[in-house]
């Protein structure tokens, strides 16, 4: 574990644990569900980096520039690869001060058929976290990449959502997008409307314009913002926890079914950005 500080705000990074934030707290308080000691699974981290993909590729099977590829799953038996490799992978600290750190993860090629470097960048400021998360394709041909950030949110009966979005994806009962539709869907993030719901709620929005604010009641407690290409947003309620994740991603899950879909190809030695930050309200 590592530690950052500025003045009250503190960060705990875990860089054996996926790279993953610990714990972001403010004056005594966590702003994001903090990781339980001792965790072993990054899913029981606050946030975690999305790299090369975001969520899901159905069956995990793609081509791509002539490369036909065959990924195993990495959550138990879901059969559809999920999030890259960077969430499960142990990475190096390459630079720390007392409000900065750097840390990259190198991927080797394997069923991922193509070497990439990661690096994320936390700074720590006054009452804010900004997150800088990059991939560099270091292959010898073109590889598809996306980006997003996987954080996880406190939840009470009070808590509210507002995010601005004009659209959702519904998903099947595997979690792949299915049916696109315009406006909102029983729930009314871009009003702000109540983190609760009967059932699950596992879904990617789209027309994000890289704002969210979380309220408990009518107080706003956390903004997030995020770089304009991370133009979806994903939403995900699971009922009966006291957690939620609001995760800007710069496309849509299954991107290789989807037209449109926000995944770029990345020429050799080209770097693909995106960042996010965390406000103190």
């Amino acid at each position: 574990m590592i530690r950052l500080s500025h003045d009250t705000t503190e960060l705990e990074i875990l860089p054996e644990l996926g790279g993953a934030i610990g714990r972001l707290r403010y004056g005594g308080r966590d702003l994001l569900r903090p990781t339980p000691e001792g965790a072993a699974d990054v899913l029981q981290a606050a946030c975690f980096p999305l790299v090369p993909f975001c969520n899901r590729i159905r069956d995990g099977h793609f081509v791509f520039g002539g490369h036909e590829v065959q990924m195993a799953p990495n959550l138990g038996d879901h059969p559809h690869t999920l999030h890259g490799q960077g969430w499960r992978a142990v990475w190096t600290v390459d630079e720390q001060t007392l409000t900065r750190a750097r840390l990259s993860y190198r991927h080797q090629a394997d069923e991922w058929p193509w070497d990439y470097e990661a690096t994320q960048v936390f700074e720590l400021g006054a009452k804010r976290l900004r997150i800088g998360l990059s991939v560099r394709n270091l292959s010898a041909s073109p590889m598809p990449a996306g980006l997003g950030f996987h954080p996880y949110f406190n939840r009470t009966d009070r808590t509210r959502l507002r995010a601005q979005v004009s659209g959702v994806w519904l998903s099947d009962a595997d979690c792949l997008p299915v049916e696109w539709l315009a406006g909102r869907w029983e729930k009314d993030w871009r009003n702000g409307d109540q983190v609760t719901h009967e059932r699950l709620i596992d879904h990617c929005h789209t027309g994000f314009s890289g704002w969210a604010e979380i309220y408990e009641g009518e107080r706003p407690v956390v903004s997030l913002r995020a770089s304009a290409d991370c133009r979806w947003l994903h939403i995900y309620i699971p009922p009966g926890e006291e957690f939620f994740c609001v995760e800007p991603v710069n496309h849509l899950p299954d991107p290789f079914n989807h037209a449109n879909s926000g995944l770029q190809g990345l020429k050799p030695d080209e770097v693909a950005a995106v960042w996010m930050e965390l406000s103190i309200a």
